[in-house]
């Protein structure tokens, strides 16, 4: 038998991701891509109601709070995304709200001058003003860095090597949102996942009419099924003598958020009141919004490539974090609790579906908007429970977890230097978000406890996030260690033409401003 020619055992390194049906500019017929954007809608949904369930109780806030902030959230959310996919990096990325502002928020709440507040309301108002100063404050941050095209400069020493990583933890870095919310549901959460599985990866080649119904709305009709098996379990008194916590996440009744929203109402700014500005609340939030900045840059990589486009030029990634930035402001404004970052399950669906459309996430956020302003209506989908979400972010964050690996092919895997970079970050990636978020829960606050709060948040906030850890060892390593001679190891000449907007002439297709704004911000 003749040996295998080299090109049949390795595969070619290829600059587009294959495989999808629509790409970031093509779009699916208006019936599907309607369908498609209520999808998004509804995975998007998961962590608008899951980060106000959390924070409003711990406020002060009541069952209607709490309605009024996932609604305000969901509004701002369809805003920041329109804007983000008009005017921003324009990949079909859902613009959400993020956990990486947990550490600077509860440090929020729990501020002695605002736990003095003996009405539960007032403590709630008070709080939720205190957060939108801190945010309006920190949102500089990426509005200064985006705009001033200093993002874009610090860019430019990310190669596909230091990248990596940074795009793996985007996903892995998430795991605890994922099978440990399972295990609180099982009989919820194991058929949902399996379910999702089977739908959208052994039963893909279904049709009807020539279209694959199983692959592209997988997510859609598992959680209609689940959905319903979890209310006949409910109905049928299954969790009536059940532990209190199971019932939380079992029963489909226990959002209390249909009984309390109201039929029809606006979210506006300055809602709750003018906001309130506190000097070390600001500075322990700006760590957030590096954070939220970081995992964003990868999550953006990650989105070029499930969209088949191209990764996105330093110019057009710096232009991206200056309307996120813009997008943390509205947060502040308008009063979500929590400010904005690119959600990473909604990228996972692009990969799923093998939908990339840009106008898909568009409508998706025309979809937010509007139920987020007819309150029943959105507080019907919003009742899910959470465990059904957890089911299906065990694949979407997988899936962007394996994207982030993908760009390893531009590198030498077979350098020492290489694997070493590569290992260590992502160990140290999961490793030092663990160990701090071990010692929190053992000792009730941060590794970093000093008498300087601000101090405590800013650090506390950076070393949990591990796409924050891997891009600082990472980026560390990779320009650092050995640098002569390792560029093409490291995969910059195939990055090369990626760092600028007329490198490659596939940008302008996907990147260039809509309404000919190019002639007034031209590309760098």
């Amino acid at each position: 038998m003749a040996d295998p020619k080299p090109e049949e055992i390795i595969q070619p390194p290829m600059d587009q991701l294959q495989g999808l049906e629509y790409c970031i500019d093509s779009n699916p017929s208006w019936g599907e891509a309607i369908a498609l954007g209520f999808q998004h809608y509804i995975l998007a949904l998961g962590t608008a109601v899951m980060i106000p369930s959390f924070l409003v109780p711990l406020m002060g806030g009541t069952d209607g709070d709490k309605v009024r902030v996932v609604q305000t959230l969901l509004f701002v959310e369809g805003i920041n995304t329109l804007l983000q996919t008009l005017f921003g990096t324009r990949l079909p990325t859902v613009i959400g709200g993020s956990w990486a502002f947990m550490v600077p928020i509860i440090s929020i709440i729990h501020d002695a001058s605002l736990e003095r507040i003996p009405e539960p309301h007032d403590r709630f108002v008070s709080t939720m003003r205190a957060i939108q100063g801190a945010l309006i404050v920190a949102s500089s941050v990426q509005i200064i860095l985006g705009y001033s095209q200093l993002w874009a400069i610090c860019s430019r020493f990310f190669s596909p090597l230091g990248t990596a990583p940074v795009i793996a933890l985007v996903g892995l870095g998430l795991l605890d949102r994922g099978f440990p919310v399972v295990g609180r549901c099982v009989e919820i959460g194991i058929p949902m996942l399996i379910l999702f599985v089977a739908f959208s990866q052994y039963l893909k080649h279904f049709q009807m009419k020539q279209l694959p119904v199983l692959e592209r709305f997988a997510f859609l009709i598992s959680v209609t099924v689940i959905w319903a098996y979890a209310h006949l379990l409910t109905a049928s008194g299954a969790y009536k003598h059940r532990p209190e916590l199971t019932q939380k996440n079992c029963r489909t009744d226990r959002a209390n958020l249909i009984s309390t929203a109201p039929w029809i109402k606006v979210p506006y700014p300055l809602e709750w009141g003018a906001p309130t500005f506190d000097a070390g609340h600001a500075f322990g939030m700006m760590a957030a919004v590096l954070v939220s900045m970081i995992e964003s840059t990868g999550a953006y990589k990650a989105a070029s490539r499930l969209a088949s486009a191209t990764p996105p030029p330093a110019h057009v990634l710096s232009r991206g974090i200056g309307w996120q930035g813009v997008g943390i402001l509205l947060d502040g404004l308008f009063g979500t609790v929590t400010g904005s970052t690119v959600s990473v399950e909604n990228i996972g669906l692009l990969g799923s579906t093998r939908v990339g459309s840009r106008r898909v996430i568009q409508i998706s956020a025309g979809f937010m908007i509007f139920f987020s302003m007819l309150g029943k209506f959105g507080a019907l989908f919003a009742s899910i429970p959470f465990t059904i979400f957890a089911a299906v972010y065990c694949v979407m964050f997988g899936l962007v977890a394996s994207v982030g690996l993908s760009f390893l092919q531009f590198t030498n895997m077979n350098s020492l230097r290489n694997l070493f970079i590569t290992g260590v970050s992502l160990f140290l990636g999961l490793s030092i978000p663990e160990y701090f978020r071990e010692y929190t829960t053992a000792a009730l606050h941060g590794p970093a406890h000093t008498n300087a709060g601000w101090f405590n948040d800013f650090l506390n906030t950076i070393f949990l996030s591990s796409p924050t850890v891997a891009l600082l060892v990472a980026v560390f390593l990779d320009n650092t260690l050995d640098i002569k001679g390792s560029a093409r190891d490291r995969g910059m000449p195939w990055w090369a033409k990626f760092r600028t907007f007329k490198g490659d002439s596939r940008n302008e297709e996907f990147y260039t401003l809509p309404f000919n704004l190019n002639r007034f911000f031209p590309p760098s």
